[in-house]
């Protein structure tokens, strides 16, 4: 059921934080809510050094048509200070042109301000450019276009495939506009490529290495789902990313922490992604509940399964080791039409389901905060976000099952607690109280 009714954001920010507060900083609840409905800017940003959005996978972006993708906006901005005394709180950047929050620039200082509905909320900071992200490549790449950082220069970014094969059996995840997104970044960059090379990688995070302004600690190698080998010249999925994670390594192994995300996969094929050079296995696993998995997440369903699913997940942990299997929920999907739950706690009490089942296999799944882009199956159905009470209770199921089982904070997602996240889709990093991670 589409329940995002809000009348008065400002009114329901002021709620959450004032009855939620002792549990949950302002920080993780007000970047919930503009990761929920998107950004949109007064004004193009102009004369400003700042990284762009690279568009490195999914739109990320409610709004994706030519008067948004031709236009520089950041990959993510920071908040900071304002009426609720901010600390520093990064923020992936989604355009939404009917976003109650909007981004301004203020006459008087010159500096860029965030507002909902006509109140201030912080000060806004561009995340900033980096020196590598202007290079080429050996063979004329843009670095940004090969490797872009995210996570305010922590992560390197490395979707080697940006497609998924299945949009071409019409069982794409619901949610998902990876090859929409493919489509029109193409018609407005040439270059954008599907399929990058090995060797355009490896001169990347080359020039990426010998900068002196790179603050990168991880990389993330991933890209579409592989279902039709023949079309990868006989290569199997598993064949694919290994072939770039090998190559990674041998040239620069303990630079960074290596992450990979492709589908679940028998131990075989964990093995082989072990062997390579793979320290955390990231394998996407979007909705726990039986219905809403095989409705939304049809191609998984056929070509896998969902108990296959889950059981590969857990046995990964064999290969993996305790706490180094991360999959990740599309938190708020629960709640779209036509097939997800009418009520906010019955979807948050199915997710919390899978939570435990997995935290207490040594698993640490994470959640990415659902934005619906309009160009997916659920965004074409005018589906809109789930509301703020759902990411709240969320926020607090996760980090009460987190503390249950008493897990580490995952590695690599950058910092922990309010003011040190870069995690920058979700507020589950930024979440962490101080005393919880005193005892981790």
């Amino acid at each position: 059921m589409n329940i995002n009714k809000d009348k008065d954001y400002m009114a329901d920010v002021d709620y959450f934080i004032e009855r939620f507060g002792a549990s949950l900083s302002p920080e993780a609840i007000i970047k919930e809510d503009i990761l929920r409905q998107g950004i949109s800017f007064g004004d193009e940003p102009t004369g400003e050094n700042f990284s762009s959005k690279s568009y490195f996978i999914f739109s990320f972006n409610v709004d994706n048509d030519g008067s948004v993708i031709n236009k520089k906006y950041p990959e993510e901005i920071s908040v900071k200070n304002g009426p609720y005394n901010l600390r520093r709180t990064i923020i992936s950047v989604r355009i939404n042109k009917t976003s109650p929050y909007k981004v301004k620039l203020d006459p008087a200082s010159n500096e860029y301000k965030l507002y909902l509905e006509g109140n201030f909320i912080g000060d806004v900071f561009f995340s900033p450019e980096k020196s590598y992200m202007l290079k080429k490549t050996g063979s004329g790449k843009s670095v940004r276009d090969v490797a872009p950082t995210i996570e305010w220069g922590y992560l390197i970014y490395l979707a080697v495939f940006r497609m998924c094969q299945y949009f071409e059996n019409h069982t794409e995840c619901a949610f998902c506009d990876m090859n929409s997104n493919y489509v029109n970044q193409k018609k407005a960059n040439k270059n954008y490529s599907a399929v990058k090379s090995v060797g355009d990688i490896i001169s990347a995070l080359s020039i990426i290495e010998s900068s002196e302004d790179s603050e990168a600690k991880a990389y993330t190698l991933t890209g579409g789902s592989i279902i039709d080998e023949i079309k990868f010249k006989g290569d199997t999925e598993i064949d694919f990313y290994v072939r770039f994670l090998e190559a990674i390594e041998e040239k620069f192994r303990g630079k960074w922490l290596s992450k990979v995300v492709v589908q679940a996969h028998t131990q075989k094929n964990l093995k082989r992604l072990k062997s390579a050079g793979a320290y955390i296995y990231h394998t996407n696993f979007e909705v726990w509940d039986k219905n809403l998995f095989e409705k939304i997440c049809p191609g998984k369903s056929k070509f896998i399964g969902r108990d296959k699913w889950i059981k590969r997940i857990v046995d990964a942990v064999s290969v993996f080791g305790e706490y180094k299997v991360i999959p990740n929920f599309v938190a708020g999907i629960e709640l779209s039409e036509p097939y997800g739950f009418m009520d906010i706690d019955d979807a948050v009490n199915s997710t919390a389901e899978g939570l435990d089942f997995f935290m207490s296999k040594g698993v640490i799944p994470r959640y990415t905060t659902w934005c619906p882009e309009k160009t997916s199956k659920l965004g074409k159905l005018g589906n809109s976000s789930a509301p703020l009470e759902y990411y709240v209770k969320l926020l607090l199921k996760w980090h009460e099952l987190h503390y249950k089982y008493n897990l580490p904070v995952p590695e690599g997602y950058g910092s922990a607690g309010a003011g040190k996240a870069e995690f920058s889709v979700s507020a589950f990093m930024d979440a962490f109280k101080v005393e919880t991670l005193q005892n981790l």
